[in-house]
């Protein structure tokens, strides 16, 4: 289905506002790429899954992330992007990430699955801070977990509750994991013209300052605690 909303309604109210559409066009295009890297990898995942169950699981995950991705394309060809060059633009940052996180088995793709796509959307979230009500919206809806994360706690739990000795090996991973994602997260958010330009504002549209962006990685970090004590596993 095609976006149909005025120009007026998916730019916030700012369809004059050049800065801001490049901003909101770099930020959908990176998120539509995650989803999309994100889709392939659960499907990649379902194929090694123990357990039919966990197949089906699975797959139906990745069908959400499908979906979302979806609703993004939709939203970049009504912003008139060209979402085939938007999208290549942040390839190379994920694609450096999985390079650098492949995991060795199941329970590592788990914990990848949860705690690496968790920081890139807590990431995701931070940023779209900085647009208006219809773009987050549209953000926030593609980032809805839809029960990955319980799917996710409720295996490595049970496997760390069988054999005590996997915790250690998790725990290691997921400290490889948070210091990959926030490397990329960084380099994105410094790098990036676009979103640099989003995050920094204008005096009509205050943005973030370096003091907010310092900590809005602390909260990443934390958050990424949090999840890793969901796990059953220390930080």
């Amino acid at each position: 289905m095609t976006d149909r909303s005025a120009p007026d309604d998916i730019l916030d109210g700012r369809p004059d506002d050049a800065a801001y559409r490049r901003g909101v066009v770099s930020l959908l295009g990176l998120l539509a790429v995650g989803e999309l890297l994100g889709f392939e990898r659960l499907a990649t995942d379902a194929a090694a899954a123990p357990r039919l169950s966990d197949r089906a699981a699975l797959q139906a995950l990745a069908a959400t992330e499908q979906a979302h991705f979806a609703l993004l394309q939709e939203r970049l060809v009504a912003l008139g992007a060209d979402v085939e060059a938007t999208m290549t633009r942040y390839l190379p940052a994920f694609e450096e990430f999985h390079r650098r996180t492949a995991p060795s088995d199941w329970l590592e793709g788990l914990v990848k699955a949860y705690v690496g796509d968790a920081i890139a959307r807590d990431f995701l979230r931070e940023v779209s801070g900085s647009v208006g009500p219809s773009t987050r919206e549209l953000v926030l809806r593609a980032l809805e977990d839809a029960g990955h994360a319980d799917f996710v706690i409720a295996r490595v739990r049970a496997a760390v509750e069988a054999d005590h000795r996997v915790a250690g090996r998790l725990a290691l991973w997921g400290r490889r994991l948070v210091g990959e994602a926030l490397s990329q997260a960084q380099h994105v958010a410094a790098e990036d013209d676009e979103l640099t330009e989003l995050l920094a504002g204008t005096p009509e549209r205050p943005g973030t300052d370096l003091v907010a962006l310092s900590s809005m990685f602390t909260r990443l970090t934390e958050a990424h605690t949090r999840r890793m004590a969901a796990l059953g596993l220390s930080a």
